[in-house]
């Protein structure tokens, strides 16, 4: 009873859709690559959502921290450039550096410094970047 009104409270009217997410693919951590692959399908099917409401936005970001510690202990990563992240978050939205400079807010010319490994970004477009490619800012602070 605490946890549907706790929900209630958060939520209001929209507390079915948190349960729903949970009902599908319950909040616990992952243990096995085929848990990992199942945990991304659902955030997926989430972000390719035009506009997360609250609760999925919550849900999201939860099951998003579960992938990642899980990532973390099972995919050992080697530290990246900020240039080479960059480069490879560009191509994959399959835009021009230009459009993305336009859409974070930040000068194309920084962004071609930074792709030219001239330049570091600042914690400010660092944040804009994370937030425009749906990545952790982490991903940004590897040293190069």
């Amino acid at each position: 009873m605490f946890l549907l009104s706790t929900l209630r409270a958060l939520y209001g009217k929209r507390e079915t859709r948190y349960l729903e997410l949970v009902r599908a693919f319950p909040l616990r951590p992952i243990r096995t690559n085929d848990e990992l692959n199942a945990a991304i399908a659902v955030v997926d099917s989430l972000i390719d959502q035009h506009k997360l409401s609250a609760p999925e936005q919550d849900y999201l970001d939860v099951l998003s921290d579960l992938i990642e510690t899980f990532e973390n202990e099972a995919v050992p990563m080697r530290p990246v450039a900020d240039s080479d992240m960059l480069w490879f978050l560009i191509e994959s939205k399959e835009e021009a550096q230009a459009a993305v400079a336009m859409r974070v807010g930040i000068p194309e010319s920084t962004i071609s410094q930074v792709l030219a490994g001239k330049r570091k970004l600042n914690r400010k477009q660092i944040g804009k970047l994370a937030r425009y490619f749906h990545v952790e800012p982490g991903v940004f602070t590897f040293a190069e």
